[in-house]
């Protein structure tokens, strides 16, 4: 589903990906080196507190600067196209499986409209909205709908605009997610949890396959983790944020600082990542197992985690691999495991067409 493309789109053209949060803005683009896949440029740049609250863009003109100053020091070569694929953020897609009975797209047109409009706050006229055919059972066909507000997606396309940049095409952070971590053309009988910790938010993903069936988002933050960390033991929130990655919750079964401080913090997490499974495997009329749960995310890498969470549920836990997907040119990217851990949407994105543009 690539959910919203300019009219016109040459898929043999050169693009790059921009992946817009809250808090920071990060950009991504690959190109082909002798056939296999090459990181041409990536960076990363933090937003000014208030120039986006709430998913909503408040400023314009400011954020538009700081992406300008991002594509001019992204690197380690310069980019070298104005055409740009965006996320779309998952608190701002309306995304839900339906089953309707049987019929054609042209008939099914019709009726998924009114799908849609009966399962968000919003009007058809107030939404772009795109859906797809999925599997059918007891002669009903369940199809994938998504929908997100107009006024969000034409705020982000004037900001981009601004810039000088030719939107290219926008997509769901969930499908950019699933691109970037779960095997091409993955069995649709294997269900997987993606849990992408962020920045201001974690949002959980359940794909069949490679096919996102539900998303949600719980407050669980790295921002809040920093936050709790610098006030529970009096220190700047610099050297709270060394410490998750340097000490983190190791030696859990020890009287750790640092895990003590958010230990309210931690013990809701795999409650609410339980909680999303159960939930998921109730409503779906397959009542699939989540085979494995993904961790990513730039919160992903506090230290300890991922073994907490693994004493915690009793499912395959792993760290996510944003390379599983790619054929590089060098075995050792130009870009950490633990960096290439916050820029997983943008290189889900990036690699939406599988020549880059070459």
């Amino acid at each position: 589903m690539i959910f919203w493309n300019k009219e016109i789109i040459n898929l043999n053209e050169k693009y790059f990906s921009i992946d817009v949060s809250d808090s920071s803005v990060k950009v991504f683009q690959l190109e082909k080196n002798k056939g296999k896949d090459d990181i041409r440029s990536f960076g990363a740049s933090e937003i000014p507190f208030g120039c986006i609250e709430n998913g909503k863009i408040v400023d314009q003109a400011k954020l538009a600067e700081v992406i300008k100053k991002l594509l001019d020091s992204a690197g380690p070569k310069k980019i070298n196209t104005k055409k740009v694929i965006c996320s779309l953020p998952e608190s701002k897609v309306f995304l839900r499986a339906v089953a309707i009975p049987e019929m054609t797209e042209e008939e099914a047109s019709e009726a998924i409209k009114w799908e849609i409009e009966a399962s968000i706050p919003l009007s058809v006229e107030q939404v772009y909205y795109d859906w797809q055919f999925l599997d059918k059972f007891d002669g009903k066909q369940n199809v994938l709908t998504a929908a997100v507000a107009k006024e969000f997606v034409d705020d982000l396309t004037s900001v981009l605009e601004n810039c000088g940049l030719e939107v290219y095409g926008m997509e769901m952070e969930s499908i950019a997610l699933i691109r970037s971590l779960i095997l091409k053309n993955e069995k649709k009988e294997n269900s997987f949890l993606i849990v992408d910790i962020g920045s201001t938010k974690t949002s959980l993903t359940v794909s069949e396959g490679d096919v996102p069936y539900f998303t949600s988002s719980i407050p669980f933050s790295s921002f809040a983790i920093t936050e709790e960390i610098s006030s529970s033991l009096n220190i700047k929130k610099e050297e709270a944020e060394k410490l998750k990655f340097t000490k983190g919750i190791d030696n859990i079964s020890e009287d750790n600082s640092i895990r003590n401080s958010i230990n309210s913090l931690l013990e809701n997490l795999p409650v609410e990542i339980e909680r999303t499974m159960d939930f998921y495997q109730n409503m779906s009329h397959s009542n699939p197992e989540i085979k494995k749960i993904i961790l990513t995310g730039g919160g992903a890498n506090l230290k300890g985690l991922l073994e907490y969470l693994k004493s915690k549920i009793s499912k395959e836990i792993v760290l996510g691999d944003p390379w599983v997907n790619l054929n590089l040119v060098n075995k050792i990217p130009k870009i950490s495991q633990a960096e290439s851990m916050k820029y997983v949407v943008s290189m889900g994105l990036a690699m939406r067409e599988i020549n880059y543009g070459n």
